[in-house]
C-alpha cells in the first residue's frame, strides 16, 4: 500500500513538474478547457438566472399565492389550433359570476376582480399614448401584493360609488408630475377629470416593457369610462401557501356549477397561478439547457483532441525517460497511469482556470444586464465532471502509446 501511495505521489510530482516547465505550451493547450468550462458554467448560470429573472419579475406583478380565472390565457405550449378551439368554446366571465366565487369561495383570503384597457394621456403639452388603463376591486390591493410610495389606495366604498380617484404608476409621474407630489392633483382619462390618491412604487422593465406605464382605477368607474360590462378576470388569493391548490380548485368548480357544467365537460375558462408559470419556466429553460448545453460541451471535446495531440508530442519528447524507466523496472500499467495523470492534470487545472474566468464572466454579464447570474453547483459538477473524464479519455491513447515503447529502441534514441 505505501509502495502504491509512493508510486501516485510521484507521479503526480512528474506531472506537474512537466506541466510547470512547458508553461505556455500548457495554457494554450488548455485554452479549449478552459473557454468550454467558463462556457457550460456561464450558460448554465445565465438559464438560471433567466428563469430567477422572470418568475421573480412575475412575481412582482401577480404577488404570491394568486391565481386567475379568465376567458383565455395566453400559454406557450398551445398549438394554433388548440387556441383557437378554446377561443370559439370559452366565455367572458361576467360581474355576476366574480361575485358569486367572492361570496362563496371559503378557501379564498381575497378575491378580486380587473379589467384591462388602453388610453392616450395628455396634460399641457405632456403627451404619454397607450397608457394601461386599469380598473380594479379594492381587493387587489393585496392580492397583487402592491406596495405604494405614497398616498393610499382607493377602498371598496370608492370602488362601490365609482369614485373618480386614481394610483398611478412610475412612468406617469415621470411624465406629468416630475417635479411635484402627484398626491392631491388631477388627471384626465377620456375626458374624465381623476383626483391622484396613490403612487405605486417602481417595478422596472420586463424584457424591455415597462411595468410602470399604467393607472388603476375602481372597476366601476372602468365600466363607465369605456363602456364595458363583461370580459373581466377574476383573481383570487390564499394568504397561506397550503391551501392555495385546494382555493384554485374551488373556485374553478365554483364557476364550473354557475354555469352548470357537469361531469366531463370542458371548463368554458381559463385559469392561470403563479405555480404554473413556474413549473412552465422549469420546461422552459429545459429545452434551452437541452439545446445549449450539449453544443457548449462540444467546445470541451475540442479541447480534450487538443490535450491527446499534446500528450503525443510528450511521449515523443520523453520517449528516452519512458525506455530508462522501464529499464529500471517500470511496468507498462505504470507508465499508463503516469501518462494518464499528467493528462487528467491538465485538464483538471483547466477546468479551475475554467471555473475562475466564469466567476468574473458572470458578475460582468450581471452587472452589464442588471440581472441575477446564479452558478450553479450541478453545472459546475458537469463541467469539471466532463473536463475531466475528457483528460482520461484524451490521455488514453497517448499512454498506451508510451507503455508500448520497447525499452532498448527509447534508450538509443535520445
Amino acid at each position: 500500500m505505501r509502495q502504491l501511495y509512493s508510486f501516485y505521489y510521484d507521479a503526480f510530482g512528474i506531472a506537474l513538474k512537466s506541466i510547470l516547465e512547458h508553461k505556455l505550451r500548457a495554457l494554450l493547450t488548455l485554452l479549449g478547457i478552459i473557454i468550454g468550462v467558463a462556457a457550460v458554467v456561464v450558460v448554465g448560470a445565465s438559464i438560471s438566472g433567466l428563469k430567477t429573472y422572470v418568475v421573480d419579475q412575475v412575481s412582482k406583478v401577480l404577488g404570491s399565492n394568486h391565481f386567475m380565472i379568465t376567458r383565455m390565457a395566453s400559454t406557450g405550449h398551445m398549438s394554433d389550433e388548440e387556441y383557437e378551439r378554446r377561443n370559439r368554446r370559452n366565455k367572458d366571465v361576467t360581474w355576476e359570476e366574480y361575485e358569486y366565487i367572492r361570496d362563496n369561495c371559503r378557501l379564498c383570503s381575497y378575491v378580486g376582480a380587473q379589467m384591462n384597457a388602453g388610453a392616450d394621456l395628455k396634460e399641457g403639452t405632456a403627451e404619454m399614448p397607450s397608457t394601461r388603463i386599469i380598473g380594479s376591486t379594492d381587493t387587489m390591493y393585496e392580492i397583487e401584493d402592491k406596495t405604494l410610495v405614497a398616498g393610499r389606495f382607493f377602498s371598496n366604498e370608492e370602488v362601490q360609488r365609482s369614485a373618480k380617484v386614481a394610483v398611478i404608476g412610475h412612468d406617469v409621474v415621470e411624465k406629468f408630475f416630475e417635479f411635484t407630489s402627484p398626491v392631491g392633483k388631477t388627471i384626465k382619462i377620456r375626458g374624465v377629470t381623476l383626483q391622484i390618491i396613490g403612487v405605486e412604487q417602481k417595478r422596472g422593465s420586463f424584457f424591455g416593457q415597462s411595468q410602470d406605464r399604467h393607472i388603476y382605477i375602481p372597476i366601476t368607474l372602468h365600466n363607465q369610462i369605456f363602456n364595458r360590462t363583461g370580459g373581466i378576470q377574476v383573481h383570487g388569493k390564499t394568504i397561506e401557501k397550503e391551501p392555495f391548490k385546494p382555493a384554485i380548485e374551488e373556485a374553478e368548480l365554483l364557476l364550473r356549477n354557475k354555469r352548470q357544467l357537469v361531469g366531463s365537460e370542458e371548463s368554458t375558462f381559463s385559469v392561470v397561478n403563479v405555480d404554473e408559470f413556474n413549473s412552465t419556466m422549469d420546461q422552459v429553460t429545459g429545452a434551452i439547457a437541452a439545446v445549449v448545453i450539449p453544443i457548449t460541451l462540444i467546445i470541451l471535446v475540442v479541447g480534450g483532441i487538443v490535450v491527446m495531440n499534446i500528450m503525443l508530442v510528450s511521449v515523443t519528447e520523453r520517449t528516452f525517460e519512458v525506455g530508462l524507466r522501464k529499464a529500471i523496472g517500470a511496468t507498462r500499467q505504470q507508465i499508463m497511469l503516469q501518462f494518464l495523470i499528467e493528462s487528467a492534470l491538465l485538464c483538471v487545472v483547466g477546468g479551475i482556470l475554467g471555473l475562475v474566468l466564469a466567476i468574473g464572466a458572470t458578475q460582468l454579464v450581471g452587472y452589464l444586464l442588471a440581472m441575477t447570474m446564479t452558478i450553479t453547483f450541478g453545472y459546475v459538477i458537469l463541467a469539471v465532471g466532463v473536463s475531466s473524464i475528457i483528460g482520461v479519455v484524451a490521455g488514453i491513447y497517448p499512454a498506451w502509446k508510451a507503455s508500448r515503447l520497447d525499452p532498448i529502441v527509447a534508450l538509443t534514441q535520445n
